[in-house]
């Protein structure tokens, strides 16, 4: 298998029975082209929830500039219920806890503490998930053990840090119920949360046997800010890609 960076949480994984699209958004390399008009593999997309930076409608037009692909889109429900796309756009719809497969990938849509899923992919005898949003997005709030109970955000939102932890390690504890392993892992590490911005990561390698982790939604804060993962990775003996320019490749 080799996976391709295309942007931000946006990744392109490509393997002997097909090839399957991430979250895309951007593509500042204009990668997308290249990949698509030199395959004849089934083309599968996948997109975790409406937020502009997971989702553009622009993927839809894949169909008519490379017609003679088998295309195949499975999107999270809420891009539907956000008026994002109509029902027709999509193959398939789905929400937590929903599964789909066919002849070359099986699908779970796992749950997200934020919008939308997260992605658990069966291809190839590999187990891979895409977090899509799901983090720990509050972890600056519990460097300190003593907390606050319920805090205003940035996004101006009240929020209560400990409860969205829980919401979190919620998530990953349904995860665990499917499956414990993956041969791969694309995971937010987002320097913006601040202090402790790693916190979900760690959390989720300490749970979850991991073959390769990946990280992603780093682009606001830099690619070095990613790499601070390495660390937390390196201790759990787990390979991790460092990712240093739109474009870059690895191997699985």
């Amino acid at each position: 298998m080799t996976l391709t960076y295309i942007f931000h949480s946006g990744f392109v994984l490509d393997n002997e029975k097909c090839l399957i699209v991430f979250d895309f958004w951007l593509d500042p390399e204009h990668l997308i082209p290249e990949i698509l008009k030199n395959t004849t593999k089934p083309v599968y997309v996948f997109s975790s929830h409406f937020h502009e930076d997971h989702f553009t409608k622009e993927i839809f037009t894949w169909r008519e500039l490379y017609p003679a692909l088998n295309i195949t889109y499975i999107l999270s429900k809420d891009i539907l219920k956000h008026h994002r796309a109509k029902k027709e756009d999509a193959d398939v719809w789905m929400a937590k806890g929903a599964e789909w497969e066919d002849d070359n990938i099986k699908v779970y849509a796992t749950g997200s503490n934020d919008s939308g899923v997260s992605w658990i992919i069966e291809c190839c005898g590999k187990m891979i998930f895409h977090a899509g949003d799901l983090n720990n997005w509050y972890a600056k709030f519990l460097a300190d053990e003593n907390a606050p109970g319920t805090i205003l955000s940035k996004e101006f939102m009240l929020v209560n840090p400990e409860k969205e932890e829980k919401r979190f390690l919620g998530e990953l504890k349904d995860i665990a119920k499917i499956t414990t392993h993956f041969d791969l892992v694309m995971f937010p590490i987002d320097g913006r949360i601040g202090n402790g911005y790693t916190r979900g990561g760690r959390q989720f390698i300490e749970r979850f046997d991991t073959g390769l982790f990946v990280p992603m939604h780093f682009v606001a804060s830099g690619y070095e800010s990613a790499w601070r993962m390495k660390e937390f990775t390196d201790q759990h003996n787990i390979p991790f890609w460092q990712i240093s320019k739109v474009g870059d490749k690895t191997e699985l």
